[in-house]
């Protein structure tokens, strides 16, 4: 019998010492065409601390808009350090239509697990700069001051973003009902 990381397993208090080896944080095998991306964050509480026992799942089309594949799996799992941090290494996705047929904006889909929350908080990361978040439906249905929670920063050198999860208080990222 083989083991292999599935989506929304159980986190619980004892995430480091049994699922850490559950981790994907390099989602793209070389060779897979599309821009190189890195994606770091923090999930921090209401009060501003580390949530240093959380786990971030995502999900994501290739650069091409189609998800699944031989060569690009289009699920990470990244369990946060000590200082609420989680990093991934990915591509950019396509767009992808909508339930709607709509064509959404490139997104990737995110979910957060940890200890003491019973349901899962679901959320999506969007790209700075990106003109198709204009007519993004779901970026939409958001209120114009809070749609910055959803949308990555550029860092320093080419291709990594930041994207913090804040749980609540002022600035609490965006969440949406699964």
């Amino acid at each position: 019998m083989s083991l292999h990381a599935t989506t929304s397993q159980t986190v619980g208090p004892y995430l480091h010492i049994g699922l850490t080896w559950l981790s994907i944080e390099k989602l793209a095998l070389a060779g897979v065409p599309g821009e190189r991306i890195s994606i770091e964050g923090r999930i921090l509480d209401g009060d501003g601390e580390p949530v240093n026992d959380a786990l971030v799942e995502i999900w994501q089309a290739d650069s091409r808009g189609i998800y699944g594949g031989k060569r690009f799996r289009g699920f990470g799992r990244s369990a946060t350090d000590g200082d609420g941090r989680f990093r991934f290494q990915t591509i950019k996705p396509g767009r992808v239509p909508g339930t709607d047929g709509k064509m959404q904006a490139p997104h990737i889909g995110v979910i957060v697990f940890m200890r003491g929350q019973l349901k899962h908080l679901v959320s999506r990361v969007y790209f700075p700069g990106e003109p198709a978040n204009a007519n993004d439906p779901v970026l939409a249905l958001v209120p114009a001051k809070r749609r910055g929670t959803l949308i990555a920063k550029k860092r320093g050198k080419a291709g990594a973003l930041e994207w913090n999860v804040i749980l609540q208080g002022k600035d609490e990222t965006v969440f949406f009902d699964s």
